[in-house]
């Protein structure tokens, strides 16, 4: 089953927490506006209003240059986004899908992107940023939840075959042209005066070390393991990953000491202004077209992005038709199917029993019986 990755997911990018608030009959004044029913589940203004400057936040990020234009033609999709997402958590409690175990393993791996040493740790750094944890938390297990659902009822009944693959390529080989670039990895050890040394111990006892971890690394040892348990760059966690780099990029120096070297080879120790640093090519690509072999699984990406886009539209149509979502006049849901059914209150005959099955199951639906 390949995994939805968020990029390819705009439709779900806006990860609100939906807590229920509905006013008991007695009540005479109304907490928070309803804007939409979805089954069990209410979308209030709040929401809205927080879907809102969620996207306008990524747009922000994202596309500074253009964001306005970008903006607009997306703040119509907020509400359609809200009860996309409701519609697939709900989808997951019947699949049994929770997401607990991945949300432990995605905290971990943000914990140690952080370089916090426990839970507690990063959840001061949330608070001392304003933002609340648990709240972080329930964003995240709401994206794991979604994700899943969607690999499994969508994802996986996408098939792409080697012919399709083969003719994707030769269309596309203009856009595939690339300039040479290497991966690389790192190994950082820095020089630090906190242990009472003065600098130029620091600096001998960062040279020794790293040193001692290039025989290891000669002598077999995993670099991505020696990375994530010595260096004091930010890439640790990722095991020393910087990613790619094309001719330029690089110091002088760094450019001619690694783009001679093939895949799998590493760097002398180099000195640098952070301390001592050993780098590792774990990929360097030539100029030119790539043969389709090399990029096959990037292809696969490609077009499977292409594809899960209409075909997660028409697996949301199909949840709404089985649904009882309804939208407060003067709000729209852009992704609503025309077969979709909306609730209807009216004032229903004692002896007309039909019509009062058919009402007591939608009220069954949104939690009342």
């Amino acid at each position: 089953m390949r995994r939805v990755s968020l990029p390819v997911l705009a439709i779900i990018f806006i990860i609100i927490i939906l807590a229920p608030s509905l006013a008991s009959a007695q009540e005479s004044t109304v907490i928070e506006e309803i804007v939409a029913r979805v089954n069990n589940a209410i979308i209030t203004h709040a929401d809205l209003r927080r879907g809102q400057e969620t996207m306008e936040n990524e747009v922000h990020q994202q596309s500074p240059g253009n964001a306005d234009s970008i903006i607009k033609d997306r703040e119509k999709n907020v509400l359609r986004d809200l009860i996309d997402q409701q519609l697939l958590l709900q989808k997951a409690q019947d699949l049994g899908i929770s997401g607990e175990v991945d949300l432990v393993k995605r905290l971990d791996e943000i914990r140690k992107q952080m370089g916090a040493s426990s839970m507690e740790d990063m959840e001061k750094v949330a608070q001392q940023q304003g933002v609340s944890f648990e709240n972080f938390k329930q964003n995240l297990k709401n994206s794991i939840i979604t994700q899943q659902v969607i690999s499994r009822e969508v994802g996986a009944h996408i098939q792409i075959s080697q012919a399709e693959l083969q003719k994707y390529y030769e269309e596309h080989r203009a856009n595939l042209d690339r300039p040479e670039e290497v991966r690389l990895s790192e190994i950082l050890i820095s020089g630090s005066t906190s242990e009472g040394k003065d600098l130029d111990q620091a600096m001998a006892a960062a040279q020794a070390k790293a040193g001692d971890l290039l025989k290891q690394l000669r002598a077999g040892t995993a670099f991505q393991e020696l990375a994530r348990n010595n260096s004091k760059g930010p890439t640790a966690a990722q095991g020393g990953d910087l990613g790619y780099f094309k001719r330029g990029m690089l110091a002088k120096e760094l450019e001619a000491k690694t783009f001679d070297l093939k895949p799998g080879e590493i760097t002398d120790v180099i000195p640098t202004k952070q301390g001592f640093v050993i780098l590792k090519v774990t990929e360097h690509n030539a100029s030119g077209v790539p043969p389709l072999e090399k990029i096959q699984g990037h292809l696969q990406d490609m077009m499977y992005a292409e594809r899960v886009q209409p075909a997660l539209r028409v697996y949301l149509s199909k949840l709404r038709e089985d649904a009882y979502i309804d939208v407060r006049p003067g709000f729209v849901d852009n992704g609503a199917s025309a077969k979709q059914s909306n609730l209807i209150f009216t004032t229903v005959s004692s002896d007309d029993k039909s019509t009062t099955a058919t009402k007591k199951k939608k009220k069954k639906r949104l939690g009342v019986f």
